[in-house]
This record gives structure tokens, sequence and C-alpha cells, in this order.
């Protein structure tokens, strides 16, 4: 079975060859972003492997059908690049990966959250310039703060572990309490009441139209003033340009991103020798108080592994006739 695996690093082809292919599958590694203008790479392929930033709206994936394609498979949890109602229209199964390492995402909102209170990557750029003064860099004890969770999935649900751990009181918002949050204490309040009550706040919920701009001017300004914000889910969970006026008010304290809503054309390639052409995301590299990373959080041994695996068994089940991790459009 002919597969084509469109933006791959090197960690890709290295964990998918790691995991031993099954016999008969035959992997292609393409670097390329899947888009309009490479989709014809993927023709007399009937499985095109995607990750979160390729094109599969609907123009693209008449491309994909016409051109033999008959399996989308996501190595990624989320989907919602994916034109779902036409994928159905075409006769086009999408399968996913609902979880690899929820460890590896939540692990790095906590490394978000100890780097910016403690102030590490000031505090590593100054050392490296011979200087030693502690000044601007005080931080603050996790015991006893608040944090707020939003969205208490697998990811949610290990971070608030983490955060219990530290002894933190835990707030979460979820349409669907977990148990499991709720065995930690964690108290489950309304949003707002959530973003008034919390010092902290991560976000691990899903993209979906009613989650689009959670976090907007209004709900920024119910936040406490100084409070501190993570997203490692999705970009689009934020509107990027109220954050900015957040932090100049400093009604925002502190600001970590892993995700950015206008990241496909950015993330996962080198681009320092060329001028930042994207106007919000310089502006918020200018904050001494942020910290961005280029949607790293996953990128673990673990979680690599993981996702290969997944996809690999979720080709294989599609091809004997009995599909697994199927979404449904």
């Amino acid at each position: 079975m002919r597969t084509l695996v469109f933006s791959s690093q090197t960690y890709d082809r290295d964990s998918f060859l790691a995991a031993r292919p099954p016999s008969g599958l035959e992997l292609h590694f393409q670097p390329a972003r899947l888009n309009l203008d490479t989709v014809a790479l993927a023709d007399s392929h009937p499985v095109v492997c995607a990750f979160i930033n390729d094109d599969l709206s609907a123009p693209v994936l008449e491309h994909l059908a016409a051109g033999g394609t008959r399996l989308i498979a996501l190595r990624s949890a989320g989907y919602n690049h994916v034109d779902l109602s036409t994928a159905k229209r075409l006769g086009l199964s999408v399968v996913r990966v609902p979880a690899y390492s929820p460890h590896a995402v939540a692990e790095h909102a906590v490394a978000l959250i100890l780097a910016l209170n403690r102030h590490l990557h000031r505090a590593y750029n100054r050392t490296r310039d011979g200087d030693f003064s502690l000044h601007g860099l005080t931080g603050f004890d996790l015991v006893g703060k608040t944090v707020g969770i939003v969205g208490t999935g697998q990811i949610g649900a290990t971070f608030a572990r983490i955060m219990a751990g530290f002894g933190c009181t835990l707030l979460a918002y979820d349409p669907f309490p977990n148990p499991q949050v709720q065995a930690l204490g964690a108290h489950y309040l309304s949003l707002p009441e959530l973003l008034t009550q919390s010092q902290i706040i991560s976000l691990h919920c899903p993209l979906t139209p009613q989650s689009k701009h959670l976090i907007n001017a209004t709900s920024l300004m119910q936040m406490q003033p100084g409070a501190m914000l993570i997203n490692t889910g999705r970009g689009a969970l934020v509107d990027t340009p109220a954050l900015i006026d957040a932090l100049k008010s400093g009604q925002l304290g502190y600001l970590g991103l892993d995700v950015y809503e206008e990241e496909a054309q950015l993330f996962f390639e080198d681009r320092s020798d060329r001028p930042l052409q994207d106007d919000v995301l310089a502006r918020l590299l200018t904050f001494p108080n942020v910290i961005i990373t280029a949607h790293q959080a996953f990128l673990t041994h673990e979680a690599l592994g993981a996702i290969a695996q997944t996809t690999l068994d979720n080709i294989a089940a599609w091809t004997n006739g009995t599909p697994q991790n199927l979404v449904e459009g």
C-alpha cells in the first residue's frame, strides 16, 4: 500500500521506520506541506498521511480523490483542518491518533509555567552576556496558587495531576467533568468563574466552532490582573491581537504559547534567514514576559513512537477492512 507522508521531518521518518511498518506498506516521506501546490505528489498513493498544518480543505480533497487516494491518515488527535463533509462525499476515510502521550503536552505546559515564573529565558540570556545580577527575576511559589484548567480530557487530566503535585488548588472547566480530575480535588466552574479565581490558566481543549477565540478581549478582562495564560492546545483558542492589548496594559502578566493561530505558514521550518512577515507574532516576541515555542509540546521520543505506531496500525486496520479511530463527518 503506497503511502505518502506529507510534512515529514527527520524525526517523523525515524519514528515511522523504527515502528517497523507492516509488510506490504510502502512509505514515502515528503517534507513539503500538503496544499494545492503539492497535492499532485500524492497521485497514485491510496493513503496520504497528514499533519496538523496540512491543507485538507475541499479543493485539496477533490484532487486527492481524483488521484486515487482513499484514506487520509492523520498523525494527530485534532482534525479541525479537515473538511469532513467533503471527505464523506468523496468516499475518503479519515483516521486519527486520538491519544499518544498526554504526558508530553502536559509536561511542556508545566515547563512553560516554570520558565515564565522564574524568568529562565531572561536569566539564560543574561548570564551568557556576563550579567549575573538578579533584578527583575523574582518569581513566586507555585504551592497554594490556583490553577484553572480549561479542558480536562487526557492531557488536561495529566496536567492536573502534575499541578496537584506542586500543591496547587485546581479549578476546571469542561462540559464533561472528568472524575479523575475531581478526585484530585478540582472544582468545576463556569469559564468566567474559573478565569476570575485563577492565577494560572492553561488551555487543553479541542478547537471547535464553539471554542474558537474562547480567550478574547472580554475573557481576558475577567482574569486577575497579572495572571498567567498557557496555551498548548490550538492557536485559534485565543484571539491573538487581544493578547497584545492585555500584555500592554499589564492585565496579562505572563503568556506561554506552543501554538499560534497563523502558524501554518511559519512553524516546522527554519526561517531564521528571512524577515518575519507576521506582524502580530513579531509584536508578541518583543514582550519579555512571553515565551513562544513552535508547536513542540508533542515532541518526545515516547509520543513520536506512539504516533507512528498508531498511524501504522490505523492504516493496516483500514487495509484489512476493519477500520479503527475513524473520524466521522
